[in-house]
């Protein structure tokens, strides 16, 4: 068994950022087919659904990128504290 010691904080937080992108750009897809199916049924003008679907699709990803970013910073400092305290995680290479 080999223990994952200390986490380099700015990759961790670099990959949790386009991971979450990826995943925000899914998300923004999705919402975006979501607002147009409500749009045929609810009162809005076609512009709208069109204004939220482009809005979906560009913004999700920015702020899941972000946000991923922040978190996989904020989570990777915090296990290297504990890790030095507690011990790391421990994996099995072969």
């Amino acid at each position: 068994m080999q223990e994952i010691k200390r986490l380099d904080v700015l990759s961790v937080a670099l990959i949790l950022g386009a991971l979450y992108a990826i995943l925000g750009f899914i998300m923004g897809l999705f919402f975006a087919l979501i607002g147009g199916a409500f749009r045929t049924t609810a009162d809005m003008p076609g512009s709208f659904g069109l204004f939220f679907g482009v809005a979906a699709i560009v913004l999700f990803p920015i702020l899941y990128g972000v946000l991923g970013f922040v978190f996989g910073a904020i989570v990777s400092f915090l296990y290297n504290i504990l890790a030095a305290r507690i011990g790391g995680i421990k994996i099995e290479l072969e």
